[in-house]
């Protein structure tokens, strides 16, 4: 039985951490690219990061010690290996919070007055009481991450039963007439998958059960999956072409709490993660390292939201395709010299060529160039 909780405390936090504001954003670029060429993507993609987080679970097996993303990457890669983790980790964790204080603005304004037209003020009343609960980082919040897991799918699955009934067979839009919009969702939807971070956590909570990590990520990594196309069939099929960005605000107030709370438990989580990252890795005190954190925060969505220079899912697809494209660059890279410089066996092994590899980095490569594109 203690085994069992471990394991499943294991999947909980893989999962937890990968829903969170991005399932916000897919039905929109869903309805763009239609629900065929948006299951695919999310099959396509999901399967993708399923095995990037197997090959990071890899190195993270055959590395001794306590590592954080950086720390594998200085490690396997040498200081530029570190640098470019780093990179990658800073523009997900600013753009993140960023697209999460935009959104949150526009479900508030949307709550309370209708109308996404105040969505500035909410977003920096949103961000005072943010940067108070990451300056004091309360234990409650931290360790809420399973309760918050259950919530959030209890959520889209009330979500699913009822507007489900409600769809509209004719609004599904099986496949968009225009073939640039079939790659629209790439950036929303690998946004909406990554969760790297989680994997040292996973090790440590499996303690000297680490045979049970190559379930756990497989498991963690398919759930979000199946939710995420549950949310996106409802939601598509009763709202249509008219989806909006968010697409809570499509099904009225009630189901906005969905938005309210994915996206104020993923800014605490990673506004803390970006306080300690300042703290732990350049040694920074507790109040600059917040400073750090949030002072850009506040300057990006206040200027993005007076002058109207980008929205919500377009930062989630800047973010995902360039962020997180780059993460998994750099852990395909990774595992290859973990196989020769790792201190340890690992309990498992995945399969992997030079050939997948180029593949694989083919496609990230691909989807970033796709991104500033179109």
């Amino acid at each position: 039985m203690q085994k069992r909780g471990i394991f499943w405390a294991a999947v909980a936090t893989l999962t937890g951490t990968i829903i969170g504001a991005g399932i916000l954003g897919i039905p929109y670029v869903v309805a763009k690219s239609g629900l065929l060429m948006g299951i695919l993507d999310m099959i396509i993609l999901g399967t993708l990061i399923l095995f990037v987080n197997l090959y990071l679970g890899e190195v993270i097996l055959r590395t001794k010690g306590k590592h954080q993303l950086p720390g594998y990457a200085k490690k396997y890669l040498g200081t530029p290996g570190k640098i470019l983790m780093l990179i990658s980790s800073l523009f997900f964790l600013y753009g993140a919070l960023t697209a999460y204080t935009i959104g949150e603005g526009e479900v508030l304004s949307f709550v309370f007055f209708g109308s996404t037209a105040f969505n500035l003020f909410f977003s920096i009343i949103f961000l005072i009481i943010m940067s108070f609960l990451v300056y004091s980082g309360l234990k409650a919040l931290e360790n809420g991450e399973k309760v918050g897991l259950v919530a959030v799918s209890v959520m889209i699955l009330a979500i699913f039963f009822f507007f489900i009934s409600k769809a509209n067979i004719h609004n599904f839009n099986l496949v968009s007439s225009n073939p640039i919009y079939w790659f629209m969702p790439y950036g929303v939807i690998l946004f909406a998958f990554l969760a790297l971070s989680a994997l040292p956590e996973m090790r440590e909570e499996l303690c000297d059960n680490e045979k049970m990590f190559k379930k756990s990520i497989i498991i963690g990594s398919l759930i979000p999956i199946v939710l995420y196309i549950l949310f996106v069939v409802a939601v598509y099929g009763f709202t249509g072409a008219n989806t909006p960005e968010i697409a809570t605000i499509a099904l009225g107030k009630l189901p906005c709490v969905l938005a309210i709370f994915t996206m104020f438990t993923a800014f605490f989580a990673l506004g803390v993660a970006l306080k300690e990252l300042f703290m732990y890795d350049f040694k920074i005190k507790h109040t600059n390292s917040f400073i750090l954190a949030i002072t850009p925060v506040f300057i990006l969505s206040i200027v993005i939201l007076i002058f109207h220079l980008t929205s919500f899912i377009k930062l989630l697809g800047l973010i995902g395709s360039i962020a997180g494209g780059l993460a998994a660059i750099l852990v395909l890279i990774m595992v290859r010299k973990a196989r020769k410089l790792g201190e340890r066996k690992p309990e498992y092994k995945m399969p992997l060529s030079w050939i997948a590899i180029i593949i694989l980095i083919a496609i990230f490569i691909m989807g970033i160039i796709y991104q500033f594109l179109f």
